[in-house]
């Protein structure tokens, strides 16, 4: 396998990319190790960076050679392939961060990315779903054997305590407490928080976790480390995965009517949403999601004219003497 080089070449024709620097594969390394990133994350940045890489390869380009003006071209590149505005700006952020970091490790002289803007995101709405159709949703997931259970669990779980995908496939036994009624989840970066588990998740997961359920999906002999603790399994006997939780909640979604619109984040919006719908306080929706920063809680705040109005129509003294 050919050791990484800081100088691009032409690749032979169905080589494939030139392998990436191994300034790059520095900076992963000290993403992980310094800054904590989740594997996830990891993988993402990756996937960015060797992209980057040939187009600078491409170019005749190495990293030494690079300016703000083929940073700014790089950006065209990306729009020019039809990239959508969040994957422009996902993709410049790992390009910026390695260019800061070869910069202040004293690999480059110069930061090319110093004066160059990360692409803006319009500001949109999350999509949620309203609470007759998580209802619908819920309602759906009929039956009494442990595959439903299961299922019922996982969709419960998601909407009620507003957990990533990630953090509901990596519960282990031990993370949950059902006497409490609380849940140890992991979000980005190993940060660790405890989450409570409203009375129908609570439920649910008794239901799935009792014999009937998690037990007769449990092989007679482990085949991994770790899926012995795992909370939720698949139908092999093994820790249920993130693309095997994607299906659960995809085929309960098509069921439900709601075919294109639900993904496992969608019910974490929702989540999210109901719970500011109902008054709470968005610092604790920020605690119970794991955000690292109130502004990304806050655009759950966001709400239409006729909503606001609806709720100063009931809520103002003299609302309703003022508008008809």
């Amino acid at each position: 396998m050919p050791e990484p080089t800081d100088a691009p070449g032409a690749a032979a024709a169905g080589a494939g990319p030139p392998p990436v620097p191994l300034d790059v594969e520095e900076h992963l390394t000290w993403l992980a190790a310094e800054r904590g990133r989740s594997s996830n994350t990891l993988s993402a940045y990756r996937r960015d960076l060797r992209a980057y890489w040939a187009w600078l390869a491409q170019r005749g380009l190495g990293l030494d050679d690079v300016t703000g003006s083929d940073l700014d071209a790089y950006v065209a590149a990306l729009r020019d392939r039809g990239l959508a505005p969040a994957s422009v700006s996902r993709a410049m952020v790992a390009v910026r961060s390695l260019h800061r970091f070869r910069a202040e490790e004293g690999m480059a002289a110069t930061d090319p990315g110093a004066e160059v803007e990360t692409p803006r995101v319009p500001a949109g709405l999350p999509k949620a779903l309203t609470e007759e159709e998580v209802g619908r949703l819920l309602d759906r997931v009929v039956g009494d054997d442990a595959v439903a259970r299961r299922d019922r669990a996982l969709l419960e779980l998601l909407y009620g305590t507003g957990a990533r995908i990630s953090e509901a496939c990596a519960l282990s036994l031990g993370d949950v407490d059902l006497d409490a009624g609380l849940a140890r989840l992991f979000g980005k970066g190993s940060k660790e928080r405890v989450v409570p588990l409203g009375r129908h998740a609570r439920a649910a997961l008794v239901a799935w976790l009792d014999d009937a359920g998690r037990g007769a999906m449990a092989p007679e002999r482990w085949a991994r480390r770790g899926d012995a603790e795992a909370v939720f399994l698949n139908q092999r006997g093994g820790r249920l995965g993130r693309q095997g939780a994607w299906s659960v909640v995809r085929r309960h979604g098509d069921a439900a009517g709601l075919a294109g619109r639900l993904t496992p984040h969608v019910l974490r919006h929702s989540c999210a949403t109901h719970m500011l719908d109902h008054g709470a306080d968005v610092r604790a929706v920020q605690e119970l999601l794991g955000h690292a920063s109130i502004s990304t809680t806050q655009v759950y705040t966001l709400v239409s004219t006729d909503r606001l109005f609806a709720v100063y129509d009931a809520a103002h003294p003299r609302a309703r003497a003022t508008r008809k």
